[in-house]
Order: C-alpha cells, then structure tokens, then sequence
C-alpha cells in the first residue's frame, strides 16, 4: 500500500514566496518551469524586495548562486527536474563538492499531487529524489500548505553548514 499526501491543504505559491523571504533570499534566479511559473514565478517577478535573474540554462544558477553567497547574498534557483538533471555535474561539483550554499526549488513535473514522487509511474519523477540521494545533498518534499514551514529551516541550515539544499516541489502550483 502506498502512502499518501493529503489534498485538502493546498500548497500556494504567495506562502512559498513568504517562507522564501523569511529565510533572508533577496535574489531568485530561475529557468521557468511548468509546475511553478504562474503561482509562483509570477508573483516573484513582481515582488519589489525579491531581484530576479533570468536563465538561459538551470547549470548557469548554480554557478550565479555560488557567487552570490560569496558576496554575502542569500538566493534561490527555481527550476524544474529535467533542468536539475542537466545541472548533475554543477550540482556534484560545485555546490556539494565544494560545501556551497546553493539552494534550489525544483518543480516535479508529471508528479500526481497525491501520490510520494518515490512511487509515482512515471520515471521521470520517480527518480528525483534518488539522484539527489546520491549527490548526497539533503532535500524536502513540499507538497501540501504545511510542508511550507520546511523552507526557512532548510534554506537557514543551508547557510549555516555552506551546504546546497533541494526543496522539491510535488504539486502543481495554481495561479496566484
């Protein structure tokens, strides 16, 4: 028997961005993507206290991330997980292989909102969580309003141990 995520307690894209803000981010860098433009991307780039950068490629975030936290910036890349696919090797190398803060929001597209991504059918959401596993990189499902209590303490312990963090998010976000 498979578990479930409840339903009844939508995850919205203004709490995203609250929980976002809490935890100090002043720069959002992102490559859209499906599951988060219209509820989240959408607000973000209208938000006067959040910089957005535009991405051509998701691996170009980590880099523009690395650098931030140098200069004492907090961010966040958006993307969705084909983009962090491509991003594997930046990911291994320069984020966890170095020890750098890099915090990312990776949108599960083709996840079932009610459904652990970990058991989903399709592959391609199926294997998110384990290739994160391998790179050894610590991540959160948010999939439900609940898990929005997730964000600052996980982006917080990002900065705190200069370790990259994934939060993964498993429902389809609706316009804000």
């Amino acid at each position: 028997m498979s578990a479930t995520i409840p339903n009844d307690d939508p995850l919205l894209g203004p709490d995203i961005l609250a929980a976002i803000k809490a935890s100090g981010v002043e720069i959002i860098v992102s490559v859209p993507d499906i599951v988060t433009s219209e509820g989240l991307l959408r607000i973000v780039r209208s938000d006067p206290d959040i910089r957005h950068i535009a991405l051509c490629k998701e691996d170009e975030g980590i880099s523009i991330c690395t650098a931030l936290s140098y200069c004492g910036k907090r961010s966040l890349l958006m993307m969705q997980q084909t983009g962090m696919y491509d991003s594997v090797n930046s990911m291994r190398a320069i984020a966890a292989g170095y020890g750098h803060p890099v915090c990312m929001l990776v949108g599960l597209q083709g996840a079932e909102p009610h459904i652990p991504p970990r058991e989903s059918d399709k592959h391609i959401v199926r294997v998110a969580e384990p290739v994160v596993d391998a790179l050894e990189i610590d991540h959160q499902l948010l999939s439900f309003g609940g898990d929005v209590a997730k964000i600052k303490p996980a982006i917080d312990n990002a900065y705190e141990k200069s370790r990259p963090v994934v939060l993964f998010v498993g429902a389809m976000l609706p316009p804000a």
